[in-house]
């Protein structure tokens, strides 16, 4: 009798996954066949994305329907009707998210970006994509909920549990306040417009585009490929730079630091031509100004309009690298350079460098080498009228000439001595052999 059971039950559970698996294909095959036309990428998906969950679905509802044809009483059959229904819920609501995943790739398939103002698509493709997440998290509840109620044991526990809802509440909101501040977080960013996917933003310095928009993180993809995961509540709480925030065009900016010397026309010429010519410009704005000076050089900058942030990158690259060009071929002189007026020590006549005298008013050695008052004359004799002797003495040919000769003489001790010290310096402050 057991025997005869045990094998009635066997072949009904046999009998209703053999069937469920042949319907699983017979209904794929269905499918496939009438994805043809316009339908033929939403039924495609279908098929790849709600395959295996339609499977297990109709697996499991063939087995519970085979469980009155088995033969099975008593508290067995209530466990494997329990168990059943557990995988019902279960496989039912793998079934329901994986339906969300078909419509959110139709509803995107519908909104491309791939145009020059997408604001409002990129938008709506964030919502749709945090509903779905939203909705999948809920069903995932329900399911869990739905799994618990079904012990009896449980409903009790939850029915007494109802007169303290209130203190549960405030328990595990404060338990969870981390997660759920992420995730009230990533729904304002969805619903306020602060943030959508494919924005270009500057966050801790850094560059990128916003790749994924979770309920509680942000993926960013940094220029050079890499990733920064944000949390949302990162994006309601700190400033941050949004590049298309309203559109996508952008200024690029081009500084440059030349010398006094450079004709800022020429210059202009040269930046409208390049400009002009290059495919990323959008034809909206370029101007080239004298925005600031320092004591070297003076700071001109280049602004050029493109149609996003990657092309305004390149349009800078490009004019900044024809700029230099230009500077290096045709007027390398206009590049900064370093100004100095050096003055040389005096040397006297008894080889020690002194400064050299100013000319003016006030005291000091004339030309003759006397001393002079605050008018630089000649000074007498005192108490008399006239010159000093010893002043004019050697006024004929003769003594021009010993006056000459003297001359020549301390003119070429002095440069001796100049040489004398040039060569100390020099062997001072050049290493010796053993250093």
């Amino acid at each position: 009798m057991w025997d005869e059971q045990v094998g009635r039950a066997v072949a009904a559970v046999v009998v209703a996954i053999v069937g469920s698996l042949a319907l699983t294909w017979i209904s794929g095959r269905v499918v496939r066949h009438a994805a043809r036309g316009r339908y033929a990428p939403f039924l495609n998906t279908l098929h790849r994305e709600c395959h295996r969950p339609w499977g297990a679905t109709l697996v499991v509802s063939g087995t519970l329907l085979a469980v009155p044809f088995s033969g099975i009483t008593g508290d067995l059959r209530a466990e494997v009707l329990h168990i059943g229904l557990l995988a019902l819920i279960y496989a039912g609501a793998w079934l329901v998210i994986r339906i969300l995943f078909v419509f959110e790739d139709t509803a995107f398939r519908r909104l491309p970006v791939d145009m020059a103002d997408n604001r409002r698509r990129r938008r709506a493709r964030t919502q749709i994509g945090l509903l779905r997440r939203l909705t999948a998290v809920i069903i995932g509840i329900v399911a869990l909920a739905a799994t618990l109620m079904t012990f009896s044991q449980l409903r009790a526990l939850g029915a007494s549990l109802l007169a303290s809802a209130g203190v549960a509440g405030v328990v595990a909101g404060l338990a969870a306040q981390s997660v759920l501040g992420h995730v009230f977080a990533g729904l304002q960013l969805a619903f306020s417009d602060e943030l959508r996917l494919d924005d270009v933003v500057v966050v801790n310095e850094e560059w990128g585009r916003i790749e994924e928009i979770r309920l509680t993180y942000v993926v960013v993809r940094v220029w050079d490929q890499r990733r920064l995961i944000l949390p949302t509540s990162y994006f309601t709480t700190t400033p941050f730079q949004n590049w298309t925030r309203n559109e996508a065009q952008v200024l690029g900016t081009v500084v440059l630091h030349l010398d006094f010397t450079a004709d800022i026309d020429v210059l202009r010429a040269e930046a409208h031509r390049i400009v002009d010519a290059s495919p990323l410009w959008d034809r909206r704005e370029w101007v080239m100004q004298v925005v600031d000076a320092t004591e070297t050089t003076i700071c001109v900058r280049a602004i050029a309009s493109a149609a996003d942030a990657p092309s305004s990158w390149d349009l800078r690259c490009e004019l900044r690298e024809g700029l230099f060009t230009f500077l290096r071929s045709h007027h390398p002189d206009w590049l900064p350079r370093a100004r100095s007026e050096l003055a040389g020590p005096v040397v006297d006549d008894a080889g020690s460098p002194t400064t050299p005298a100013r000319s003016g008013g006030g005291s000091g050695r004339t030309a003759g080498g006397t001393t002079g008052g605050p008018t630089g004359g000649r000074l007498g004799r005192p108490g008399s009228g006239g010159p000093d002797p010893a002043t004019t003495r050697g006024t004929g040919p003769r003594g021009r000439a010993a006056r000459a000769a003297g001359t020549r003489q301390l003119g070429t001790r002095a440069s001796a001595r100049q040489q004398q010290i040039a060569d100390a310096v020099s062997r001072r402050t050049t290493p010796t052999a053993e250093a």
